[in-house]
């Protein structure tokens, strides 16, 4: 059984009416609860999954207005949460004694989190489950906006069940910003950028001349390898790996030193292996 409803927010402008009209929308009884429910989950209802739906809406906008401390949209809050109202009717049971209303706040909450998470930061600031509670719990649980005491710390690590240093991780992450790391258009924001004072390791003196000498070892290295390989061998390499846009096969070496493509094949083995050997002991 699927159902599809849709039940768009309106812009900022008209956002009061909306709110108007959703609040002046009666709430259903226990028993109309009921029959509704009833007639969605047996049936396959659409008229009645609606009428669930647009009776809570009211439940969706006061709960939304809860997270408009994270500087979000509250029209877009709205829509999450109504996302989540769906989904609660669509899941809700009538033969559990439980009310609507109960059961779908957990689910408008999850939805609303769920943005204001993916939506406040570029980069996330909580992933774990300590660190969501912390996210959604941390700044209604602060006494002011200074930062947190050892005392206050542990008394909220303790509160919530979690480690302290994850308390002190969380306000440090609330109270941060987001920097772009290349700066903006100006030139003095690309200028001042952080991207500007990060080094390049490839830069570092040092690493250059290692670099440097490395590829000249491996040069002089290969070249000493070849040397020591019997004629044979040191020709199967060359026409197999280094000729550049002309490598040959192992059946066209083969017949060329007439003996099979597998005996090719293994001459080649056992060189590679031998070059491999005195190129690692030259790195």
């Amino acid at each position: 059984m699927s159902y599809a409803l849709s039940f768009p927010v309106p812009a900022t402008g008209s956002l009061d009416q909306y709110i108007h009209s959703v609040n002046r929308m009666p709430m259903l009884s226990e028993q109309q609860e009921v029959e509704l429910a009833t007639r969605l989950r047996d049936e396959g209802d659409v008229d009645a999954a609606r009428q669930m739906v647009m009776s809570h809406l009211r439940v969706v906008v006061s709960i939304a207005r809860g997270y408009l401390g994270y500087g979000l949209p509250h029209a877009d809050l709205i829509q999450e949460g109504n996302i989540g109202l769906m989904k609660a009717v669509k899941r809700f049971d009538p033969t559990r004694g439980v009310r609507l209303v109960s059961f779908a706040m957990h689910w408008i909450k999850a939805e609303i989190h769920e943005y204001v998470l993916k939506n406040w930061r570029l980069v996330k600031v909580a992933t774990t489950k300590a660190q969501r509670k912390l996210f959604f719990n941390l700044r209604s649980m602060k006494l002011d906006s200074s930062t947190l005491n050892p005392t206050e710390v542990d008394e909220i690590a303790a509160k919530l069940g979690v480690k302290p240093e994850e308390v002190v991780e969380m306000e440090t992450r609330l109270g941060g910003r987001d920097v772009p790391l290349e700066g903006g258009s100006d030139d003095d924001d690309e200028r001042f950028a952080p991207i500007a004072y990060l080094p390049d390791p490839h830069a570092e003196p040092s690493t250059v001349l290692e670099q440097t000498q490395l590829a000249q070892l491996q040069d002089s290295g290969l070249r000493d390898a070849l040397a020591n390989l019997d004629e044979r061998s040191r020709m199967i390499v060359q026409r197999r790996w280094l000729n550049e846009g002309d490598s040959a096969t192992l059946h066209e070496l083969a017949a060329e030193y007439g003996v099979s493509a597998e005996r090719i094949r293994q001459i080649e083995a056992k060189a590679m292996q031998k070059m491999r050997t005195m190129l690692a002991e030259v790195a």
